[in-house]
């Protein structure tokens, strides 16, 4: 990539928005890291980031809720989610969302990069997990 991209956080556990900066400060420049939903729909509709990092269980509005939000408001930012929620009904939710990245926080370290770099050629990444997608 020839050019640094910019991403907005959004987790309601500041070590976990921590963790994520430093995974993805090689390739991307932090613009914000939020602690809710509300304040995640503001950074991305003020900044148009390249990418946001949601978690999907935040309060005021969940991660699914504020991907849905940003799309129907017309922001192009792509959408990675990092979250716990290894159940198929939530990975389903997200890829409706249109995102295209979903990484379980426990693979974080490995493949968040991996998922923001196919975010940004706009290739699903889902990480694995003890079962596969059927």
């Amino acid at each position: 990539m020839n050019r640094t991209l910019t991403a907005v956080l959004a987790d309601d556990h500041a070590a976990v928005l921590e963790r994520a900066s430093q995974c993805l400060s090689p390739v991307c420049e932090i613009l914000a890291a939020v602690s809710d939903g509300t304040a995640a729909v503001e950074a991305i509709m003020r900044l148009h980031p390249d990418i946001a990092v949601l978690d999907i269980a935040m309060p005021r509005l969940n991660g699914i809720e504020v991907a849905r939000e940003v799309k129907l408001q017309g922001c192009d930012t792509k959408v990675v989610f990092l979250t716990v929620q290894e159940d198929e009904d939530y990975i389903s939710a997200a890829l409706e969302t249109g995102a295209l990245g979903y990484v379980l926080k426990g693979r974080m370290r490995s493949d968040l990069v991996h998922a923001i770099e196919n975010a940004v050629d706009g290739v699903i990444f889902i990480s694995s997990r003890r079962q596969h997608l059927h």
